[in-house]
């Protein structure tokens, strides 16, 4: 099997040892609210000021950081009024866990488009991590916000935001990431020992990455390359089920 589509992955999330069919949807696709939205825009108008207010919040990331970071500030951005940011938003918790989920979309569409751009059957896992990696240091180089608010808040986090569920209320944030890599891994990651062991890989990944941008704004390539390595030799086997 061939890794299924993001719109699977997403409905993955809650329910992390379940392999999922494929789905109708295309790639991406939503197919329920964002964590962090109160209510997913139907008409074109409105799903366009949505967008539009989620691109403020990124670009106003990269300016200001978390710390600076208001819903006021976000509504005239994207010049569109406070209100309506509260028709879709509770507040800035809300805002930022919409962000994070459109990364995260993204994130899986990127990789997805990586694998079949590689050629036709199932990738390795070798192959898969590296893609994975490969997708997630070119986002961070280019995307805007993404340095602030990958999947979870790289800053300091205020105190009105539980940065731990922006994905998921029952999940934490690594562990919804590592739910819908499984579902999107198929037979990849079939084995049931790999439902832990993507959480822990999760974990690892996001410390070294930390680091390599920490260390380099463009990533640390030597930092990069040991995140791959600790991944390919972790995930190179089947784990044991716990």
């Amino acid at each position: 099997m061939t890794p299924q589509p993001a719109a699977s992955a997403g409905r993955a999330a809650r329910t992390p040892a379940a392999a999922p069919g494929p789905s109708a949807a295309a790639p991406g696709t939503p197919t329920a609210p964002a964590a962090g939205a109160r209510r997913r825009p139907v008409q074109q108008r409105s799903q366009e000021r949505y967008e539009r207010l989620l691109d403020a919040c990124a670009g106003l990331l990269d300016e200001v950081g978390t710390a600076g970071l208001t819903t006021k500030e976000v509504a005239l951005r994207a010049e569109v009024p406070i209100g309506t940011l509260y028709q879709f938003f509770a507040g800035k918790e809300g805002l930022l866990a919409a962000l994070a989920e459109r990364n995260l979309a993204r994130f899986l569409d990127g990789l997805a488009a990586r694998v079949a751009a590689a050629g036709p059957g199932a990738p390795s896992v070798a192959a898969f991590t590296e893609h994975a990696v490969d997708e997630f240091v070119a986002m961070k180089r280019a995307v805007p916000g993404f340095g602030h608010l990958d999947f979870g808040l790289v800053d300091t986090v205020p105190a009105e935001v539980d940065d731990l569920h922006l994905l998921d209320a029952e999940l934490d944030n690594n562990a919804a990431v590592a739910a819908r890599l499984r579902a999107i891994g198929g037979d990849l990651f079939a084995a049931p020992g790999y439902a832990v062991a993507l959480r822990v890989a999760m974990e690892c990944a996001d410390a070294v990455l930390k680091l390599a941008f920490r260390a380099d704004p463009a990533g640390d390539p030597a930092l990069v390359a040991e995140c791959k390595r600790l991944l390919h030799r972790y995930l190179a086997d089947p784990p044991p089920a716990g």
